[in-house]
């Protein structure tokens, strides 16, 4: 096979590609209208507040299947970012956007679902606000609105709209951020997740045809160790330890990821939130062999490729006609399913959390939350400059280095942390992260992460709040 280093997608496409990206397309909106009929049928029943309860946690009746199909599709909106890193180094990608994040996700079954169910809360800032006081749960809905803007996924589904359609970044951007914005508002988390059940089989499909065809064509590894660089397979790649380390601290930003709260939450049930973890951590670590094995024979195959489009341009000169069409459907449902999750969290974040008292609860105020979101996302990718990878180690290095400790040390020790140390400990973090990301560092410093910094300057905060309490009882 004769494979181009970059090609005109749709004059690959035939027909029956066409109709069956039309037919995954078609069932997905589907999905969403049904959800919405579903809903009508409970409504004339419900109070206004069961009704936004309704809109936000689905009345708390997510089921196992629901569960672990809406959970593990949300997860993979950034799909370029994995397969860019992949491609450019290996198993790097393998152990920091995979084996770090399965240590986190079942850190958060065994320890921490049984902590969250019995506050009844409807968000992560309000269950920070039962466990350390209602200012600590405004700090953390700021950290929560930055955490869940979904600048990477805008750009995934930016570089897609491109690769296939042509025309510039931005506009692609801004056409398919308002195609999600209009049906993430239509019925609210139910909505969500009827759409996920659809992506999260799509996706699943079309990530396994992509690495079986590539082993059926080309052979297994002894293949991609005749062609790839000796640091494809290395666990650090080209970087250090402790670049590399940094991800194992940013994966364990889930331990405060709202969507994750927002699922578990939504569960019928403890047993149900904690088993759905353990099913989709088995379900990630095969849909991770698969992107980044596909991103490595990719590498491979078209090395001169741009590493964010090796993989779709790889893996449309691979699969016959029909599958093609089923890998693209693949690919968007990967970065729908993710998109629209956090921008329907986006605007629960600002009609449950952020906007006052009186206002609280309103479906308008939700709806102009995603609106607000899905824009923003879009003005910062492009001061991110398209570039996904940063994306994640920014916001992820925030919120792992400055809010990840005190809600930690919080389940740990309830009580401990009063409300205005909550706040105290944030902010100290925030400085000496932002301190440190800006001035100019040169030597031995040049290496030391932001996020180390931040989690000492924490580290020391708590420290110093806990001294203070001990001595302020002993007196």
């Amino acid at each position: 096979m004769n494979f181009q280093t970059k090609i005109d997608i749709l004059d690959n496409l035939s027909k029956l590609d066409i109709l069956i990206f039309s037919t995954v397309l078609f069932i997905t909106i589907f999905s969403v209208l049904y959800s919405e009929t579903l809903k009508k049928k409970k409504a004339s029943e419900e109070s206004e507040e069961e009704s936004f309860l309704d809109l936000l946690v689905m009345g708390r009746t997510l089921t196992l299947p629901m569960f672990v199909a809406t959970l593990v599709a949300t997860w993979y909106g950034g799909i370029f970012g994995v397969t860019e890193i992949a491609f450019n180094e290996g198993i790097y990608n393998f152990i920091t956007q995979g084996l770090f994040w399965y240590i986190a996700y079942i850190i958060f079954a065994i320890f921490i679902t049984h902590k969250i169910v019995p506050y009844k809360a409807v968000t992560l800032p309000d269950l920070v606000g039962k466990m350390f006081g209602q200012k600590s749960a405004k700090l953390s809905a700021v950290f929560n609105l930055f955490n869940v803007l979904p600048i990477a996924y805008t750009i995934s589904l930016g570089l897609f709209l491109t690769l296939i359609f042509g025309g510039s970044l931005l506009i692609n951007m801004i056409i398919g951020v308002t195609f999600v914005i209009l049906y993430s508002m239509w019925g609210g988390l139910r909505s969500v997740v009827f759409s996920d059940l659809i992506q999260f089989s799509v996706m699943c499909i079309s990530v396994l045809l992509v690495l079986v065809l590539s082993i059926s064509t080309f052979g297994g590894l002894e293949f991609l160790k005749t062609n790839l660089p000796d640091t494809h397979f290395t666990f650090t790649g080209k970087n250090t330890i402790l670049e590399t380390l940094a991800w194992g601290f940013i994966a364990l930003s889930t331990l405060v990821d709202p969507n994750f709260y927002q699922r578990c939450f939504a569960a019928k049930s403890e047993k149900v939130a904690k088993k759905g973890i353990f099913i989709s951590t088995s379900i990630w670590f095969l849909f991770d062999i698969c992107t980044t094995f596909g991103a490595m024979y990719a590498r491979a195959v078209i090395p001169e490729a741009e590493s964010s489009q090796a993989y779709l341009t790889y893996a449309i000169q691979l699969l016959p006609a029909g599958l093609k069409g089923l890998f693209l459907a693949g690919i968007l449902a990967t970065i729908l399913s993710t998109l629209d999750s956090y921008l329907f969290i986006a605007g629960t974040n600002v009609a449950y959390d952020l906007v006052p008292k009186k206002l609280k609860g309103r479906k308008v105020i939700h709806h102009f939350g995603v609106i607000f979101v899905g824009f923003l996302s879009i003005a910062l990718a492009v001061v991110f400059d398209g570039n996904i990878k940063t994306v994640w180690k920014t916001l992820g290095s925030y919120s792992a280095s400055c809010l990840l400790l005190p809600v930690i040390f919080g389940y740990i020790f309830p009580r401990k942390i009063r409300d205005n140390q909550f706040i105290a400990i944030c902010l100290t973090g925030v400085i000496f992260t932002t301190i440190w990301k800006i001035i100019d560092r040169e030597g031995i410093w040049a290496n030391i992460d932001e996020l180390y910094v931040g989690i000492m300057a924490t580290s020391f905060a708590t420290a110093i709040s806990l001294f203070y309490d001990a001595k302020r009882l002993k007196n």
